[in-house]
């Protein structure tokens, strides 16, 4: 595979449809790239602003493309965020809805993400409520947001008591990867992207995961090929589930939070920003496949297997010091999970490698027995 190549994968849903694009060097033709999704979605503008959303680990990339913009016309402006989960927060978004309202911004005003998944999710937030909704374009810089958050619309903030429990479904006008963001992220949020892509494996291609298995020493080298390999599938995965369930009504988009329901609580219970978001699943993967050994799904093989992958890739399997937190405080935050249903838990498990359901009516008791079988306070 070319390491000039650049790859395109597309996103199917009707009017609201778009394109991933991913390859080396993207950011500097930032203008001419999203140019074309611009008059695709809302005719040829005159005279094109943008607001860019960043934080400040990444504030040379958001230059480079302000760079792009300006040198074709564009007006810009750029709001900062303090990196980390604390700012997915209405007190912040209120100071950004003040900033779009200084900067004059209309509806024809584009709203550009530039960073990580806490980025993408309150920029998307940002497009999605001002002025009943502004387009807006997704550039993550960050393996875990460019697998995850920044395909598929889900925007939104965190409340006090559960993440993401605030917000809205809005389409990008496309999704912008340059590969080169990889040479400047740090090796603890790289590690902690892989934990999604492993995900997409378990989920729904067992050929994937082989893959992945296959290719650890070129993963831990941030190889060319083999990232643009595994973000372009892990994208192609998600598009392919957003397509048949893009508002998450029928459950199959659920099959994507493989790991979440207990990631979502230990994030929380551990305070915002102690465990990164891929951390916590991979950590919330191990609980879940031991809870489906529990319920006789499936052989504790599986799950051997995926905890091998993890670890292979440097990924935490457990918190540390689970015994300051409690079991019954684990379980309260679980029953806030969007997928709960009248108080009643539901889990994303496995039955085989590559293919994932979503299990009702989970008994609470063998949730407790992962939760102290993994060190927390009974």
């Amino acid at each position: 595979m070319s390491n000039q190549e650049t790859s395109h994968v597309p996103v199917n849903l009707g009017d609201r449809s778009y394109e991933i694009l991913i390859g080396q060097g993207l950011l500097k033709q930032t203008a001419e790239i999203i140019h074309p999704w611009l008059v695709a979605k809302a005719g040829k503008r005159e005279h094109p602003s943008a607001f860019l959303v960043t934080d400040q680990n990444v504030t040379s990339y958001a230059e480079t493309v302000s760079q792009s913009l300006e040198s074709q016309g564009w007006r810009t402006t750029t709001f900062t965020m303090e990196p980390g989960e604390t700012s997915k927060s209405l007190e912040v978004i209120s100071k950004a809805w003040d900033s779009l309202v200084e900067f004059r911004a209309d509806r024809r005003t584009v709203v550009i993400a530039i960073g990580g998944g806490v980025v993408g999710d309150s920029a998307g937030f940002m497009a999605a409520t001002f002025n009943r909704g502004l387009p807006f374009v997704q550039i993550p810089t960050t393996l875990l947001a460019d697998v995850d958050s920044s395909v598929g619309g889900k925007v939104g903030i965190n409340h006090p008591q559960a993440k993401n429990l605030i917000g809205a479904f809005h389409q990008p006008l496309g999704v912008l990867i340059d590969t080169q963001t990889f040479k400047t992220l740090p090796d603890r949020e790289y590690k902690a992207g892989w934990a999604e892509v492993i995900k997409y494996g378990v989920i729904l291609d067992e050929e994937f995961f082989a893959f992945l298995e296959q290719n650890i020493g070129p993963i831990q080298q941030r190889e060319e090929g083999v990232l643009r390999t595994a973000i372009s599938r892990s994208c192609e995965l998600k598009a392919q589930v957003v397509e048949q369930d893009e508002y998450e009504r029928t459950g199959l988009r659920a099959v994507l939070n493989y790991g979440h329901t207990y990631c979502h609580a230990f994030e929380a219970l551990t305070g915002y920003g102690e465990l990164l978001h891929g951390e916590a699943v991979s950590i919330g993967i191990v609980y879940a496949s031991r809870l489906a050994e529990k319920m006789g799904r499936i052989e504790r093989q599986l799950t051997d297997q995926q905890i091998g992958l993890l670890d292979a890739v440097g990924l935490p399997l457990n918190v540390t010091s689970p015994e300051r937190i409690s079991v019954e405080e684990i379980i309260g935050r679980m029953k806030l999970d969007k997928k709960t249903v009248g108080g009643k838990l539901r889990f994303v498990l496995p039955t085989r490698l590559g293919h994932v359901e979503l299990v009702e009516d989970v008994p609470e008791e063998l949730v407790r027995e992962t939760l102290i079988e993994g060190g927390f306070k009974p």
